[in-house]
């Protein structure tokens, strides 16, 4: 019978290394679907609150490039987010 134990190293995905970082990769990705998840029933928020508004409201965030520079504005609040919990884990 053969050996269940894997190779001490030499073959990727058989070291402690690999083992560690496969959960990271599942977190992460479980991370950006939740992400996706939110960004997209925000999105569909605001365009069914939209319809409620008073037309005036509603004008100034569909000429104006309001929604854009929130789009733009939580983006790099993420973004800046994510960079800062990165190099704080690396601390």
């Amino acid at each position: 019978m053969a050996d269940p134990t894997p190779p001490a190293g030499g073959e990727p995905g058989s070291g402690p290394a690999d083992a560690e970082i496969q959960p990271t990769w599942r977190r992460s990705l479980r991370d950006v679907g939740w992400v996706a998840v939110a960004v997209v029933g925000i999105v569909l928020g605001a365009a069914v609150v939209t319809d409620f508004l008073p037309e005036a409201v509603r004008g100034l965030i569909v000429d104006t490039p309001l929604a854009i520079a929130v789009l733009i504005g939580g983006t790099a609040w993420l973004l800046w987010r994510i960079g800062r919990r990165r190099s704080d884990d690396a601390e």
